[in-house]
């Protein structure tokens, strides 16, 4: 898995269009429409993104894309919309939480398959702090952000909720179970 490493100015470009993309719904209603010819090219490239948004630690709001369907500056900009209007576990963001808020950007590398045998030989090849995972179950299915280890710090811990958030029983296991592992470049 390769992560892709932006220069500073490229990062605070992002969080400025994250920023104003928010700023826009606001006003309008709208995310922000931009011009991909305003962007450098490392910008433009088709990658997949998480735009989570905080108040004082707390989520606010976190939306995003687990595959890589339109180019980096164009994802930031819907997906801080999103978080901002769109997540269906909080009311819209008004204008006095605006000022409070706390935006980071996750960009991610490709999923890639975990091969594991058992529920317990999964567990060991866990990476806390650096894996982000997709639970597949059918036709449920979840992901947690590297970040979330920083609330669920034990593989088990981990699982188990990741499991919960598909839907699905803390104590389920299937062998037909499919886990994914991505990583993440942080930007905040």
């Amino acid at each position: 898995m390769v992560l892709m490493s932006l220069t500073k100015t490229d990062q605070q470009q992002l969080l400025d269009l994250a920023k104003r993309s928010i700023e826009q719904g606001l006003k309008t209603g709208k995310p922000l429409a931009i011009h991909l010819s305003d962007y450098p090219a490392d910008l433009l490239e088709q990658r997949a993104t998480f735009v989570t948004l905080n108040i004082n630690k707390q989520l606010r709001g976190c939306m995003g894309k687990l595959e890589a369907v339109k180019p980096l500056a164009e994802d930031i900009a819907e997906n801080a919309f999103s978080a901002a209007f769109r997540d269906p576990r909080f009311p819209a963001l008004t204008t006095d939480e605006f000022n409070n808020l706390e935006i980071h950007l996750s960009i991610l590398t490709a999923a890639e398959p975990v091969f594991f045998a058992t529920e317990q030989d999964l567990l060991s090849k866990l990476k806390p702090h650096s894996d982000g995972l997709i639970l597949q179950e059918g036709h449920k299915r979840a992901t947690f952000l590297p970040s979330v280890w920083e609330t669920l710090p034990k593989p088990e811990q981990f699982l188990r909720h990741l499991k919960q958030k598909a839907g699905l029983n803390p104590d389920y296991w299937s062998d037909d179970i499919k886990i994914y592992r991505y990583h993440t470049e942080m930007i905040d």
